[in-house]
């Protein structure tokens, strides 16, 4: 399984009536959505820590071949800011491994004013257990160069290619996964993709693959009015 295409979430009120059925329980949505996809991205763990019961629970409920993509913990990227957090890192990932085989990647998002120290992103890609398995989504222009591209190589580690109104969709590979996460064009999280920009998002992919991707992620996070999972079953068409 070459693309894995899904949102960031799925777990949202309003997409009741918009993608789920109206009738159907809330207990029931992340079957509904696992029928339909092959993976999603976990925003929850960035804001808080879940027992390891529940690890087993995501575990059991998806089906073969699903993968979960945890986003790392905020006390780790913007609390600690990278620093002095290999005990942290330590604890997410042995909590992260309970998913067994559906766990995909780690996103690791830094913050806007996370100030530009290279060796702190370093110590903390080492400081999992496997580098090859951390994606990284830069939120500051100054950590969008040669240097911090070649660490991640350096590492295994894999760029998070982001699309939103302040930056263009590139297909930046650094390691053996690729990774789109997609906020919006026009609007963050409230844009609903055209049918051309989909082509644009499906080329960009294959493209990944061609310079070396054995796996490529792709995340809708347009959450708004449910424009996320319709843009994601739209592009999963085309890949």
């Amino acid at each position: 399984m070459t693309f894995h295409v899904g949102t960031s979430g799925w777990s949202y009120d309003h997409w009741r009536g918009g993608f789920y059925p109206e009738e159907l329980a809330k207990s029931r949505w992340f079957d509904f959505y696992a029928e339909r996809f092959n993976t999603v991205e976990v925003n929850a763990t960035f804001y808080r820590r879940f027992k390891d019961s529940t690890y087993r629970k995501w575990d059991d409920r998806a089906p073969e071949g699903f993968r979960y993509v945890l986003k790392v913990p905020r006390l780790i990227s913007h609390r600690h800011k990278l620093h002095d957090v290999t005990g942290l890192i330590t604890e997410f990932t042995r909590s992260a491994s309970l998913l067994g085989r559906k766990l995909g990647l780690l996103l690791l998002q830094l913050p806007p004013n996370m100030p530009y120290a290279p060796e702190r992103l370093d110590a903390a890609l080492q400081a999992f257990e496997s580098p090859s398995r951390v994606a990284v989504e830069f939120r500051d222009e100054r950590w969008l160069c040669e240097e911090i591209l070649a660490l991640l190589r350096a590492r295994g580690a894999n760029y998070c290619n982001p699309d939103d109104p302040e930056h263009a969709l590139s297909d930046i590979v650094t390691g053996d996964t690729g990774y789109l996460r997609l906020h919006g064009r026009r609007t963050w999280y409230a844009d609903n993709y055209t049918d051309e920009e989909l082509r644009d998002i499906a080329e960009t992919a294959h493209r990944m693959r061609q310079r070396g991707a054995k796996e490529v992620y792709i995340f809708f996070n347009n959450d708004y009015a449910a424009y996320a999972p319709h843009n994601a079953a739209a592009l999963s068409c085309l890949i």
